[in-house]
């Protein structure tokens, strides 16, 4: 027997003022379009805002549905929209934003784990690390420089 240890990276922010410029307008952006999620159900609130490198901004917000699971995370309505957009653009970033309706949120939110495949997928496709920033509410904004800071042993199609 022998064990392993996997180490992952995040740089931490304790504000807005501190992310870089361009980071700053797309987290401007994920808070506007969380604010107008459909969640009627968790009261959970989540935006996401990607940057292509066409430079093209592409958001998303969480859409619930009373047919659990039928609904769809912010992340994956932005990434599934960019793929069918723009099939050919790079993924540069995904800034993600995420709030309660019934209490503040004031950590770092990361993407579920089923955003975190969606993205991977995206990934290892355009062979390119995705930087991912995240956060609640208020408090500090965690920056991944990709997926698999978030998903270390993920499965991708050379397992097919």
């Amino acid at each position: 027997m022998k064990k392993i240890s996997i180490n992952t990276e995040f740089t931490v922010f304790e504000n807005i003022q501190e992310i870089p410029q361009k980071t700053q307008e797309l987290l401007e952006l994920a808070i506007a379009i969380r604010k107008k999620a459909y969640a009627p159900y968790s009261n959970f609130r989540v935006g996401a805002a990607l940057l292509l490198d066409n430079g093209k901004v592409v958001l998303g917000s969480n859409q619930e549905n009373a047919a659990y699971p039928s609904g769809l995370c912010a992340e994956r309505v932005a990434i599934f929209q960019a793929g069918a957009l723009y099939p050919e653009a790079i993924i540069k970033m995904i800034v993600i934003t995420a709030a309660s309706d019934q209490n503040t949120t004031t950590t770092p939110i990361p993407p579920c784990g089923a955003c975190r495949q969606s993205i991977a997928e995206y990934e290892i496709r355009q062979n390119t690390d995705i930087e991912i920033y995240f956060t609640g509410e208020t408090g500090d904004i965690y920056k991944s420089d990709s997926l698999k800071n978030l998903l270390p042993l993920l499965f991708n199609k050379n397992m097919l």
